[in-house]
């Protein structure tokens, strides 16, 4: 069968790739219009959903910026503080279309330390409550405010990294066999991220309004940074050129420091977002905790250049890649937390740690990956990872 065809792009080509675009504008507007979808009109009820995005406490007031997240428009008619009707403003309207967002402002005398309880209820009668568990007080983006989360960074971030990275030496000094059991040591760690990062962004993305396919943003984030990531290391790859496998492993630990720094930051993001809402308890045994859960990241970021001479510049950006982050997102859950950018980032963290643990696979054979020693050093890093997880869990 012959196709006449004429390849370029001509002006006819480009009208023929309107048409559909053009046809598919019409139905749209169509069926948005009402055309269609009063067929299906009955005398239902209006589905009605509201969604508390997040909540913000000033001395004697309370801030709810919600969404309406279901398919029919809807009004806050009154609201109630601890079983009581409490007058309130809503900004910019009290009736929002679907997906349009509005502050619910309260003047109420909160207590620090107390839980508030809040009802909004609809004109139809319908009520959405929001819980907040601990009251205290939303810090507002002042310098002082910066530097306080900054070391909270880096305390949990940036230090632990580094002390991992301090063992490079130390490393070095490994035979051929020592060196295949912390690779697969490696690869471990990185796995327990991956469970990690995925399980905590289905977490987030439950919670989230159904309008938002929470699960479908995750799925994006892990594939997409996934893809890319893939790209840039076969594109790097090229550009080296063959038999240059230093340089191979120079890329990895980029990589893997890349990827470590995109789970730190979802990290911080849960951080700074817990410690606003009075949940994180910033004793001694937490701080221990994050300093022995992310300072094995330290041996994952520095284990495919141990072979590498030591260069201090080298080392020192791949800890401010790697633990940097998570001073960016104690700032981001402190001011501005968002679920949205939480899921995202975690998974762009899953994404990237996947591609990393190819990426080192990759490079070995399949009967020294699959050696006894080495499986044990697999499942000893995934074993490590989930025990100092679990204390910071229990902190």
């Amino acid at each position: 069968m012959m196709v006449d065809s004429k390849p370029g792009l001509t002006l006819g080509t480009i009208v023929l790739a309107l048409i559909p675009v053009l046809l598919l504008g019409g139905v749209t507007w169509f069926l948005v219009r009402g055309g269609a979808v009063a067929i299906f009109r009955t005398d239902l009820p209006a589905v009605e959903r509201i969604h508390v995005l997040r909540h913000t406490l000033a001395p004697d007031v309370i801030h709810l910026d919600v969404v309406n997240s279901g398919p029919d428009p809807v009004s806050i008619a009154q609201v109630m503080v601890r079983g009581a009707f409490w007058h309130h403003d809503v900004t910019p309207s009290r009736t929002l279309q679907p997906l349009d967002t509005a502050r619910v402002t309260i003047p109420f005398p909160w207590n620090p330390g107390e839980p508030v309880e809040i009802q909004m209820l609809t004109s139809t009668g319908l009520t959405f409550g929001h819980e907040i568990e601990v009251a205290s007080t939303t810090p507002r983006p002042t310098a002082a405010a910066f530097g306080r989360f900054s070391l909270l960074g880096i305390y949990v971030g940036v230090i632990p990294v580094a002390l991992g990275i301090a063992w490079f030496p130390f490393l070095r000094r490994l035979g051929r066999r020592g060196l295949g059991f912390l690779i697969s040591l490696t690869v471990g760690l990185l796995a327990f991220l991956v469970v990690d990062s995925f399980f905590e962004g289905l977490d987030i993305a439950r919670g989230l309004p159904g309008v938002y396919h929470g699960v479908a943003l995750l799925v994006l984030g892990v594939a997409g940074t996934y893809l890319v990531l893939l790209s840039v290391e076969r594109t790097a790859r090229g550009a080296r050129g063959p038999g240059r496998a230093g340089a191979s492993g120079v890329l990895i630990a980029w990589l893997v420091a890349l990827g470590i720094g995109l789970h730190n930051l979802g990290e911080g993001l849960a951080i700074g977002s817990a410690y606003v809402l009075g949940e994180l308890g910033l004793g001694a045994l937490l701080v221990v905790g994050f300093t022995l859960h992310n300072a094995t990241e330290g041996i994952a970021i520095v284990a495919p250049i141990l072979d590498q001479r030591a260069r201090l510049s080298r080392l020192a950006g791949l800890g401010l890649l790697a633990g940097g982050p998570t001073i960016l997102g104690c700032w981001i859950g402190a001011f501005t937390y968002s679920q949205l950018w939480a899921l995202l980032f975690l998974g762009m963290g899953a994404g990237a740690i996947v591609q990393v643990i190819g990426a080192i696979v990759g490079r070995r054979p399949l009967s020294e990956t699959l050696s006894p020693l080495n499986v044990f050093g697999l499942v000893a890093g995934y074993l490590v990872m989930y025990g100092t997880g679990f204390l910071v869990g229990a902190a």
